[in-house]
């Protein structure tokens, strides 16, 4: 801002103003734990820069967005997600999703998938497509995308350990559909650091772990350049008891780990970088939540510049997802969360995202159903249509309660991340449980303001009436896990056994010699063998990883 506006007349006018308003707090005492200053005036954003801090959109540091117009020439990507029982069943979810008119899928996979068993393990008794689709082998991901174009709509599919080997899938049928690899657009989330503190679907040690994430960065930028070969996971940070700064610092954190470790394999920044994605949460703090992403988005083009010497204009933008928090809807009146979703996909949009997924109002209950999924959905194209907020870029900047908001966030959060680089980087500090530690002592901190009514939770605390859940909800059918495991047996009987022997031979092969997996993942799906034969050669070659006991 020009100081030749902050005149002393302002500051002493403030001044005073403070001091009257302070005699009063007697008579009108304020709420306590507010997460704002009582005002913002031109005096908290004294130190900030129009052209070098806040700028113009689409142009570095990218506080105002990453594109020139934003959604004035195109709307952020509206996804929802979803998946649930069989691949039939949700490939059946997701034509309904794209007939009203999401543009986008995102794919949630059934726990099994995610720690890279197939439907008959043992430990994948009772899961078998309970929070999210089984997928077994590529005659599911076949049946998952069946009459779906590849080379139209875009694919986000929420998976870590075993990113790799589905993406591996997803390859082998966009080739069935005759779709090119350079014509794919998506994402594998492919964030392997975020489960060792936040959602704990690992599998394998770290050290193999990040040669399969650098392996994936190598393949999509010289074969699928439109592909976001990892999406950082802030999300789940913040759904495991981050607040807003620990969220932004903590997944920055995990993503210098990833770049480090890809250019310590050989890898040119500029190469791999511009496929680097992210997913953030919009919780509840409206104002709070708008300056995060713009803070994020500014520390990340900086740190992109001055710490990794970043030259590409796409290497230093923070493209990212957005998926409204589902910690923070209720089981009680379940009504409510309609108008909490609502302001968080709100906050998502006045700060810029690029891609969207809004929870459904029952999701506290159960998976959403035909209904709640419309009515998520609608509420992302209601902002977009009918708000007036997507007809000019960034409009809250200048704000002086934003720009402050905005400059505190990007602040501390570089703090946290010099503090983590004192520990050695995120690998050591998630060693040493630091992160961990944060995140827990925040969410206790969150969770006894509820509980104390310090913080006013409606529905929950305050505002309480008898609830009778009389809606309808959806249930997963109990017999799908039998279902699957039948499917995968009939298939196992039929296929090939020879070309999958040789082909897990070769993934065993490859993983001891160091070369790049993606390719060996690839011709292993295309024969049919199952994602828990394949994970299990890996895990013999890599071995598990197992939490320390004070992590």
């Amino acid at each position: 801002m020009d100081d030749s506006k902050i005149t002393p007349t302002l500051a002493q006018a403030q001044a005073a103003w403070r001091e009257r308003t302070e005699k009063g707090l007697a008579r009108f005492p304020e709420r306590k734990n507010l997460a704002l200053d009582r005002l913002y005036t031109p005096l908290d954003t004294a130190q900030v820069d129009v052209l070098s801090d806040i700028g113009f959109p689409g142009e570095y540091p990218f506080t105002r967005g990453v594109q020139p117009t934003m959604y004035r020439a195109r709307h952020w990507t509206m996804r929802q997600y979803s998946g649930f029982a069989t691949a039939e069943e949700s490939n059946a979810r997701y034509k309904y999703l794209l007939g009203q008119g999401q543009t986008g899928l995102s794919v949630a996979f059934d726990l099994p998938t995610q720690i890279g068993y197939d439907s008959d393990h043992e430990l994948a008794l009772g899961e078998v497509g309970k929070v999210g689709v089984a997928i077994d082998t590529l005659a599911d991901m076949e049946a998952l995308l069946d009459g779906i174009p590849l080379d139209k709509v875009s694919t986000s599919m929420t998976i870590n350990a075993p990113a790799a080997v589905l993406l591996a899938m997803y390859i082998a049928v966009a080739e069935k559909q005759g779709v090119a690899p350079a014509a794919l657009t998506g994402t594998i989330q492919n964030d392997i650091l975020k489960e060792y503190i936040a959602r704990g679907t690992y599998i394998f040690p770290p050290a193999p772990s990040m040669r399969l994430i650098t392996d994936t960065f190598a393949y999509c930028s010289r074969n699928i350049p439109k592909w976001n070969p990892i999406s950082v996971g802030a999300y789940h940070i913040r759904e495991a008891g981050a607040d807003a700064v620990q969220e932004v610092a903590f997944a920055f954190a995990n993503a210098i780990a990833y770049i480090e470790a890809a250019i310590a394999a050989g890898l040119k920044v500029d190469d791999f970088a511009p496929g680097i994605s992210w997913i953030f949460t919009a919780d509840l703090n409206f104002l709070e939540e708008i300056a995060k992403f713009r803070a994020a988005r500014r520390l990340w083009a900086r740190i992109m510049k001055e710490r990794f010497g970043a030259h590409d204009k796409k290497s230093q933008m923070l493209r990212f997802h957005v998926h409204t928090a589902g910690s923070v809807l209720t089981s009680q009146q379940p009504d409510n969360n309609v108008v909490r979703i609502a302001w968080q996909a709100l906050s998502a949009v006045l700060g810029g995202t690029q891609s969207l997924a809004t929870c459904a109002k029952d999701e506290a209950i159960a998976l959403p159903t035909e209904d709640s999924a419309r009515l998520a959905l609608r509420t992302q194209q209601l902002i977009a249509y009918e708000s007036g907020v997507a007809d000019t870029v960034d409009p809250l900047a200048g704000s002086w309660c934003i720009e402050a908001l905005t400059d505190r966030i990007e602040a501390e959060a570089r703090a946290y991340i010099a503090r983590i680089d004192a520990l050695g980087g995120a690998a050591a500090a998630i060693e040493k449980g630091y992160m961990q530690g944060e995140m827990a002592n925040s969410a206790y901190a969150f969770q006894k303001s509820i509980e104390t009514g310090e913080r006013v939770k409606v529905g929950v605390n305050t505002f309480t009436q008898e609830e009778t859940h009389s809606g309808e909800y959806l249930t997963v059918d109990p017999t799908v896990g039998e279902r699957q495991v039948a499917r995968l047996n009939a298939l196992r009987a039929k296929r090939d056994a020879a070309k999958v022997s040789a082909a897990l031979a070769e993934v065993r092969a490859v993983a001891r010699s160091g070369e790049n997996l993606m390719p060996t993942l690839i011709s292993a799906a295309k024969t049919y063998a199952g994602l828990g034969e394949i994970c299990g050669v890996l895990r013999e070659e890599f071995g598990e990883y197992s939490a320390h006991a004070d992590i």
